[in-house]
């Protein structure tokens, strides 16, 4: 893929996505590190060519596996969430790699971002994206029997792009003592939670409503 294709075009050019960017500070995100990152991250290489003229959409799109990429409202949100907690972010653990973009987005705003994706394939296709776009500080991790990353805890903070029933223990303990995690949860009914760890003191307050792909852990 060359710079011409990176940059976009038509559909897919930088206007495309900078009207993207206008709907979601429409929509609330107010964060200027966010919204430049959303405006330099070009999602349309993260989704198949055909489905490249829908990237700035705010809808989410299969990337095969069953899976799907977010809608960029809540990768924005998200990636708010993290940043408004004030907490540092040197280590940063994600749980759910997927197309890799959720990634692409942390990256320029954290210092070393751990990545985690039990689909090989998608996995694969993640770092050749990551080595395009020169994101040297993201480590990715195939991680089929385990939840996160717990040999290499603690994390300043986890983002999850997949939702379990409940938070997992596994990776609550994963989290430094002024650690922060933002995690759908739920099964039909599904809430985005901004949990924190105070000191050893769980806390946690809903963000919004979430639509994720459930979190399966062999």
């Amino acid at each position: 893929m060359n710079m011409n294709s990176i940059q976009g075009i038509g559909m897919t050019s930088p206007r495309t996505r900078k009207r993207m960017v206008d709907r979601l500070q429409a929509r609330g995100i107010s964060s200027e590190a966010v919204l430049k990152v959303m405006n330099d991250v070009p999602r349309h290489i993260f989704v198949d060519e055909a489905m490249a003229h829908n990237a700035y959409e705010d809808a989410s799109l299969p990337i095969g596996y069953g899976q799907t990429i977010s809608n960029p409202y809540t990768v924005a949100q998200m990636t708010q969430a993290l940043l408004e907690s004030g907490r540092p972010l040197r280590r940063v653990l994600e749980i759910g790699t997927g197309s890799g973009y959720q990634a692409a987005v942390l990256s320029p705003l954290v210092g070393t971002l751990f990545t985690c994706e039990r689909i090989e394939g998608l996995m694969k296709k993640a770092q050749q994206r990551f080595d395009l776009l020169k994101l040297s500080n993201i480590r990715s991790f195939l991680t089929e029997t385990e939840v996160g990353l717990p040999r290499l805890a603690p994390f300043d903070a986890i983002i999850v792009t997949c939702a379990p029933e409940e938070v997992p223990q596994m990776l609550y303990d994963q989290l430094a003592s002024d650690g922060i995690m933002v995690i759908p949860v739920g099964g039909v009914e599904q809430q985005m939670y901004l949990i924190t760890n105070d000191a050893g003191l769980r806390q946690q307050s809903v963000i919004s409503g979430a639509n994720f792909v459930p979190l399966i852990a062999k």
